[in-house]
């Protein structure tokens, strides 16, 4: 099967395999990688993958990956962020309201609620304990 240009086109590849992405996942530069590892696992029901040495992590839920590395952030960037609800991490889930349940009863800091978006969705924000800002969201 042709792919297509950003032009809508058909274009033959000939010879070559077609390569896809399969995941990403973002990385966030955090204070202290134990307790957002602690953050992570408790509130968010996320498991440890890695951890290597001392500043560098991966957690994990379901296909969601999330990296985590011991660095300094701009705190003027994260106000900046917040301010303007800028998401960190999208995160496209099924069964939004058992999980809002469920972060509620982990204490989560919840800082939009569950609510039914005009655009088709329904979603809500956490905030981790640097300041990144994730949305899980539901298409209804």
């Amino acid at each position: 099967m042709p792919s297509r240009n950003p032009g809508g086109h058909a274009v033959e590849v000939r010879g070559a395999s077609m390569a896809s992405i399969t995941a990403a996942a973002p990385q966030f530069l955090v204070e202290k990688l134990d307790d957002s590892l602690t953050f992570y696992e408790q509130r968010l029901g996320f498991s440890r993958d890695f951890v290597y040495e001392d500043f560098y992590a991966s957690v994990s839920r379901d296909r969601a990956v999330i990296h985590l590395k011991c660095a300094p952030k701009l705190e003027a960037e994260r106000a900046h962020r917040r301010s303007g609800e800028h998401l960190d991490a999208y995160l496209v889930v099924s069964g939004v309201r058992e999980l809002h349940e469920e972060f509620v009863g982990r204490g989560a800091p919840i800082t939009k609620p569950l609510e039914q978006r005009r655009w088709g969705a329904r979603d809500f924000y956490v905030e981790d304990p640097d300041g990144y800002i994730l949305c899980f969201s539901e298409a209804v």
